[in-house]
């Protein structure tokens, strides 16, 4: 492909050489560039691509891209351009044919619900017969192709290669989380979504090596509603309105509240064997009964979403109710059958917010001890030990400290910090540094009625300690502490 066919539809200026020479591929890993390559200098936290020009010359490339000042050979082409991550998007985009022109593309954006949510509109249009992909958190799916995540939101260069593949494949649509870090570093850029979705907002992800306040927190998750055609708004989040100033978007809302264009009524808490979950009337847009076995009411809301985005495929509503019975998801209030005394499950909440809605929502159905195991990463930010720990305490009848992802911190350190938190409430813990062990105590001390849930794992299947994944998948776990209570009890 000509360059200059590449970048119709950005604003450039070509410093050196010509833009009319042949591209033979799109590189930003200067480790990757070959003869002929077009080289797009990233300026990351860490690494700044600028600084690889001699390296990626000597391989051959053709054109760099660049937003700063830089030396190239004469017969190397020099394209400036204001900020080269939006630049990455654009041209990407271009890579592939515009991929996302051929998909209906579905895009949501909150600080809780993203993942649960793309996996119940993911359930539904499947069941209506659409193909649908899917990029988020856990996974890309293409198919029957389930590619594990490295950022809930990758590259943009990545997201494009999928959707090209997608539409290769025949796919209709494609559902994707998209992180407030996404949108902040132009991952999305290239296209306009059809549809933008906005679950709520919370302050998470403020720090270092995230964002600076909360405010451009906010900002950023802002952005997609002036990149998308219709935007489907939580009618009942105190940011919703500051979030939609400048929206360029039509816009539809979901909630409890009267006036949302789709909202919940008469929501009912309901059990059964294997299940926790809730039944609600749906009024406004769509007329009808739901249930879904999934607890809680933030999975109303997840749920809300998936109908509000849905009917706009012309899903029939008795596809969208059997869908939702369905719909599951891997370490989002994920239940793994040990006992028809006691019921056990995992969660990904890994912050104090997550963790306060699941075991408010958990203690909603009066079980007859909550019991909470979780323990906190290493290298994040160390207020949210306590934060956890002092929520644990007050909301669990039982804590069971123990480690997650210590990273390059010492375990010890890290159950210590939230001991300081739980020594703030009168709740009981005890502290196990091996989970598999912690995992063990939870289920051998297990009592009738019990609700028992492994916090902040999830969907992971690994222990990362110092810089090294090492495998570990709480579903093993379990059933490798099941049965050797089994054959103990046998014996």
């Amino acid at each position: 492909m000509i360059l200059k066919e590449l970048l119709k539809r950005m604003e450039y200026t070509c410093v050196q050489g010509s833009d009319e020479i042949e591209a033979a591929h799109l590189v930003f890993d200067s480790r990757k560039v070959g003869a002929g390559d077009v080289f797009v200098c990233i300026k990351g936290a860490k690494v700044d691509g600028h600084g690889f020009v001699d390296q990626v010359c000597a391989a051959g490339a053709a054109a760099l891209i660049v937003q700063e000042e830089v030396c190239a050979p004469d017969g190397v082409t020099l394209i400036r351009v204001a900020d080269t991550r939006y630049a990455l998007a654009e041209l990407s985009a271009a890579y592939f044919g515009h991929p996302a022109e051929k998909l209906k593309t579905i895009g949501i954006t909150g600080t809780k619900g993203k993942t649960t949510t793309t996996y119940m509109i993911k359930s539904i249009l499947e069941h209506a017969g659409y193909r649908v992909g899917l990029i988020g958190t856990i996974e890309t799916i293409i198919g029957d192709i389930h590619e594990p995540a490295v950022n809930t939101t990758p590259e943009s260069y990545q997201i494009q290669e999928s959707f090209r593949r997608m539409a290769d494949a025949g796919m209709d649509a494609v559902v994707m989380e998209v992180s407030s870090q996404g949108l902040m570093m132009h991952r999305v850029a290239g296209f306009t979504f059809d549809i933008g979705i906005f679950t709520n907002l919370e302050p998470d992800h403020i720090g270092p090596n995230e964002h600076a306040s909360f405010e451009e927190y906010l900002a950023c998750k802002a952005k997609l509603f002036r990149q998308c055609r219709l935007g489907i708004v939580n009618a009942d989040d105190a940011h919703t309105q500051e979030l939609l100033k400048g929206h360029t978007c039509a816009l539809e809302t979901y909630g409890f509240r009267a006036e949302a264009d789709l909202r919940a009524q008469d929501v009912q808490l309901i059990a059964g064997a294997g299940f926790l979950g809730v039944r609600y009337a749906v009024r406004g847009l769509m007329e009808d009964e739901v249930e879904i076995h999934v607890p809680g009411r933030f999975s109303v809301y997840n749920s809300l979403t998936a109908i509000a985005v849905c009917h706009h495929f012309g899903v029939d509503v008795s596809d969208m109710k059997a869908a939702l019975k369905e719909a599951k998801v891997k370490g989002r209030i994920e239940l793994v059958k040990v006992s028809d005394d006691f019921t056990l499950m995992i969660d990904y909440a890994h912050n104090a917010m997550s963790l306060k809605s699941l075991l408010l929502t958990l203690k909603e159905y009066e079980p007859g001890r909550l019991v909470c195991l979780f323990g906190c990463g290493g290298n994040r930010a160390r207020a949210r030990r306590f934060e956890m720990g002092e929520v644990s305490g007050t909301l669990a009848d039982l804590t069971i400290i123990t480690s997650d992802n210590p990273r390059d911190e010492e375990p010890q350190a890290i159950i210590d910090d939230i001991k300081t938190g739980i020594a703030k409430t009168d709740g009981a813990y005890v502290e196990i540094a091996d989970r598999k062990e912690a995992i063990r105590y939870a289920i051998a001390n297990a009592k009738p009625g019990d609700v028992i849930v492994l916090a902040g794992k999830g969907h992971e299947d690994y222990q990362e300690i110092r810089g090294k994944k090492h495998h570990m998948d709480e579903r093993e776990l379990i059933a490798e502490v099941a049965e050797e209570l089994r054959a103990t009890h046998v014996r």
